[in-house]
């Protein structure tokens, strides 16, 4: 069975940049203590780069993870999230910056936000890699992002298909 081919969407060095300007954006957000949450799995190597961006501009947010499910193997949201595993740390009284791969139906970063609320968070701001073009806009849409993606599948930098491709030092797209 051959490989499907990948269109670079996003190269590496582009990618970057876009992350260290989503720093740039979030640092005058980021006052006090701070939780930052990586929703596991497909935000990680974003969360990690992101999280290195704030540390160059003198900003350390605690880290945590929080593993979310709505897709399976599927391409498509089963419509349904699901906590696989929890936070580790207490959040009650902390602003908390929620950090996901793809911003596309809404509702895993609504569940998340709904949920770290109730554990006690004082704020919660939503960013996302890549905002999908038919993503929910007012008060459901994500607070932040570091780019507009093209309305097609997406594969690299933690993101994957059926579990293949995360590894990918670039953003790649699928039809």
């Amino acid at each position: 069975m051959s490989e499907p081919k990948i269109d670079v969407v996003l190269g590496e060095d582009d990618l970057m940049a876009r992350v260290d300007d989503l720093a740039d954006r979030l640092v005058p957000h980021l006052t006090g203590d701070w939780t930052a949450i990586n929703i596991l799995i497909g935000a990680t190597p974003f969360t990690s780069d992101l999280m290195k961006a704030l540390a160059r501009r003198n900003v350390h947010p605690m880290l945590d993870a929080l593993w979310l499910e709505s897709y399976r193997d599927a391409r498509e949201s089963s419509g349904r999230v699901v906590v696989r595993a929890d936070i580790g740390r207490e959040i009650a009284g902390r602003g908390v910056l929620i950090i996901d791969d793809v911003f596309d139906t809404g509702r895993t970063l609504a569940f998340a936000r709904n949920h770290l609320l109730a554990k006690g968070a004082r704020e919660v701001i939503t960013c996302a890699l890549a905002r999908k073009p038919w993503a929910p806009e007012g008060d459901d849409n994500v607070d932040f992002h570091a780019f507009d993606a093209p309305p097609r599948f997406l594969v690299g930098y933690g993101m994957d298909d059926a579990g293949k491709y995360r590894g990918l030092p670039y953003i790649g797209a699928l039809d």
